[in-house]
């Protein structure tokens, strides 16, 4: 297993699509993945750390977890079949659940564990950053310094 970092989100064009950029920490190899409006909307607002009046679900999701004595101690990426990812949450329980990579890298910004990636899946998914597309990621950065998580949401 690799341990990614979340560079964050942004909307694929012309298709208008939503995605979340994954980093390997100890690598070279961005891994993206499609995600839907509405997951983009969460992951921004987690990421940022917006405060909303009534918990959204991932945060929901997060209490519940801690109401019930157990704690979630990764995300894992663990396959990738047809363009269609597949992640578990990794209890300390020992508790292993299935769940979409979204709603996983949400709940992940939401408690502050790590997110890890078999290596398999890295070499299928995963692209490795050359020196001309440098100014590509950091228009990227730019990008995610000034956009809100609303631009995610469909019109």
């Amino acid at each position: 297993m690799r341990e990614l970092e979340i560079v964050g989100v942004r909307v694929e064009m012309p298709t208008n699509q939503p995605l979340v950029l994954l980093r390997e920490r100890e690598g070279t190899r961005y891994l993206p993945i499609w995600v839907g409006a509405i997951e983009a909307s969460a992951i921004a607002f987690a990421q940022q750390g917006v405060e909303s009046p009534r918990p959204p679900t991932h945060a929901l999701m997060a209490s519940i977890i801690e109401g019930l004595g157990d704690e979630l101690e990764e995300v894992r990426i663990v396959d990738v079949r047809e363009g269609v990812f597949f992640a578990e949450l990794k209890f300390a329980s020992g508790a292993v659940v299935d769940a979409r990579p979204s709603d996983s890298i949400a709940l992940a910004l939401r408690t502050g564990v790590r997110v890890v990636c078999e290596e398999d899946v890295l070499d299928v998914a995963g692209f490795a950053q050359t020196p001309d597309e440098d100014e590509e990621v950091e228009k990227f950065r730019e990008f995610l310094d000034h956009v809100d998580p609303e631009d995610f949401e469909k019109p």
